[in-house]
C-alpha cells in the first residue's frame, strides 16, 4: 500500500470547492483512496461528506494511501493538488 502525506494549501481548507474539486479527481482515478487527519480514521478520499467531515483546515496534515497499479503515481497527483491553494483559482 502506497501512502504519503500532504498540507492542505487551500485557504478554505478541505471544504466547498476544493473539496468538490479533490472528490473529482480521486474517482477519476479508479483506485480507492483513503484520507486520514491525524489521529484519525481512514476515510473514503472519494466521498464529498467523508472530506467536509474530516474538518482539515488550511495547514492541516493529512495522510492519503491508495492500493494497486499506479497507486504511487496516483498519490503523488492528489497531493500535489492538496499543496496548490485552490481557492486562488
Amino acid at each position: 500500500m502506497a501512502e504519503r502525506q500532504a498540507t492542505i494549501a487551500s485557504s478554505s481548507g478541505l471544504h466547498a470547492r476544493p473539496a468538490k474539486l479533490f472528490v473529482q479527481a480521486v474517482q477519476e482515478k479508479k483506485l480507492p483512496v483513503t484520507i486520514a487527519a491525524a489521529g484519525g480514521p481512514d476515510l473514503n478520499a472519494g466521498s464529498i461528506l467523508s472530506l467536509i467531515g474530516l474538518g482539515a483546515a488550511k495547514g492541516s496534515v493529512v495522510t492519503l494511501k491508495a492500493e494497486g497499479e499506479g497507486a504511487e503515481k496516483v498519490l503523488d497527483e492528489l497531493v500535489a493538488l492538496l499543496e496548490t491553494d485552490l481557492d486562488a483559482q
